[in-house]
Order: C-alpha cells, then sequence, then structure tokens
C-alpha cells in the first residue's frame, strides 16, 4: 500500500499546528510528525483525497491569523519500509519498557522489553498516543484476564499486556497487511495468549472485556463508544487515546452516556488519553 506524506508549514506555528494536525487526522491521515515550522502527515492514499478533502478544509483556509503551505510526495509501500527501518530508534517509556527492533542491542535497555519489527503499521511507541498508552498499562496493576486491544497495529500494546500478566488478548485492526504485521510481531515476542483478527468493532458483540484499550482517532472512538460500553465488565477499565488535549473535555463529557466514568488523564506534549471506568 502506498502512502501519502503531506509536508505543511504554518505561519504562526502555534496554534495553529495542533489545529490542523486534528483536522487532518478527521480525513484520513494517521501518523504525524512535528517539524520546526509544522507538520508532516502520513496516510495511506487510498483513504484522502487530496485534491478536494485537503484543499477545500484546511490548506486553502489562509487568512490574516495564519498561512499555511505544503507540499507532497507519494512513497512506495517497499520504500516507507526501508525509510521507516532506517529512522527506528528504541523507545524508552519511563523505566518501564523498552520498545526496540530486530537490530537493536538489548544490552542496557530499561524495564520490560518487546521486539517490534518496523514497518508502516502504526504503533511501534515512537508516536506519544502510544507511548502514553503504554505507560497506562504499567500503571493499572493487575490487569485483567480478558483484554481488547482496538486498532492493534502492530500489536505492541496487545503484547505488553500479555507480558503484564493479561491472560486473553483479542487484537484487532481494519487493514489486513496490518493484521499480518501485528501477528509476526505476537510470535516475535514468543506470546501465546493474543489472537489478531481483521475486521471492525462489530467482532466484539456478544463479547466481554475487563479492559479495552482504543488507540484511534476522536471520530472513530466516538462512533465506537456504545460498543465498547456494551462489552466492557462492571468496573472494567477503558483506556482512550490517538486524540488531542483540547479534545479531553468532549470526550469525557461524550462517554458519560455510556456509563463511562474518568478515572485518569495522561498528557504528552499536545496528545492525551483518558482511563474510564465502566459503572
Amino acid at each position: 500500500m502506498d502512502y501519502l506524506e503531506l509536508t505543511i508549514s504554518i505561519t504562526p506555528r502555534n496554534p495553529w499546528t495542533e489545529i490542523v494536525t486534528a483536522q487532518l487526522a478527521e480525513l484520513g491521515f494517521d501518523s504525524f510528525v512535528d517539524t520546526k515550522t509544522g507538520v508532516q502527515a502520513y496516510g495511506a492514499v487510498n483513504n484522502i483525497d487530496l485534491d478536494n478533502s485537503i484543499q477545500k478544509s484546511i490548506l486553502s483556509n489562509n487568512s490574516e491569523d495564519f498561512t499555511i503551505e505544503f507540499t507532497h510526495k507519494i512513497i512506495a509501500h517497499q520504500n516507507w519500509n526501508a525509510q521507516w527501518e532506517s529512522d527506528f530508534h528504541p523507545v524508552e517509556v519511563e523505566d518501564y519498557l523498552t520498545i526496540l527492533a530486530p537490530f537493536h542491542s538489548k544490552d542496557d535497555k530499561k524495564g520490560l522489553i518487546v521486539e517490534i519489527q518496523p514497518q508502516m503499521s502504526f504503533g511501534t511507541g515512537h508516536h506519544q498516543t502510544t507511548w502514553l498508552m503504554s505507560k497506562a498499562l504499567f500503571e493499572i496493576g493487575d490487569l485483567p484476564e480478558r483484554v481488547l486491544d482496538m486498532g492493534t497495529g502492530t500489536g505492541v500494546l496487545a503484547i505488553i499486556s500479555e507480558k503484564l500478566g493479561a491472560k486473553s488478548i483479542l487484537g484487532i485492526d481494519i487493514e489486513d497487511w496490518t493484521v499480518v504485521n501485528a501477528k509476526e510481531n505476537v510470535e516475535r515476542n514468543e506470546c501465546q495468549n493474543i489472537e489478531i483478527l481483521c475486521g471492525d468493532v462489530n467482532l466484539i458483540k456478544d463479547q466481554s472485556f475487563g479492559l479495552i484499550i482504543a488507540n484511534i482517532n476522536k471520530n472513530v472512538l466516538k462512533s465506537h463508544l456504545q460498543q465498547y460500553s456494551n462489552s466492557l465488565d462492571k468496573d472494567g477499565i477503558l483506556l482512550l487515546s490517538g486524540f488531542f488535549d483540547s479534545d479531553v473535555d468532549e470526550l469525557i463529557e461524550f462517554s458519560s452516556q455510556f456509563n463511562l466514568r474518568k478515572n485518569k488523564v495522561y498528557s504528552k506534549e499536545t496528545w492525551a488519553g483518558i482511563q474510564l471506568i465502566k459503572d
């Protein structure tokens, strides 16, 4: 699958970079890298309407308050993977965890070690939201036996969940190539209790979990919340991320109608996560 790389320069950079990034997430971009002048955004080519959606809804919005310039290029699947691997560095989540690739040395690494083969699947730990969810898993305490990792990406959060004691983990992703990558990473980390499926939230109907992890964009999360609540045990934990600090209040209020109450809020740079409890 080819990916679109969109490089955006915004003047002034703040606060408009955060606003534009949130809009791009709603248009199909799933990975972002902050730059000195703005942001680089990445998304699957077949999910994004460059000429219409982006031009009309964001990039044509130059005004007296801010101006935007952009360039874009297509990154072929094989070239994307090679670039991803060359830029992949070990990720340390405080003293809890180190996420590294097979070509990294494990010497002197902190905490639990998870090995991820870098592909273009979202969730290596480099993105702030994956980092936040990794940290949150360590701070829960004893994990429930049954865990759902929705939008599993590389499978890293499912893998961490098993290593922290969960006995049955279901990882779901909508992309078939991501599912292949997640299964490879599960095997690489010698996990025995993780099932990876290709599909959407309808796969969890009639299932129940003590912990649900969902690191997806805000609009998808909102559309899934009813089913998450239905599938979550009483007093179960829902970990949400994939959105900005500015979205936290909206999501907490929206979640309350599904008997989900805020327990904790996590933040890293401009990104956020929420821990909710099912009443």
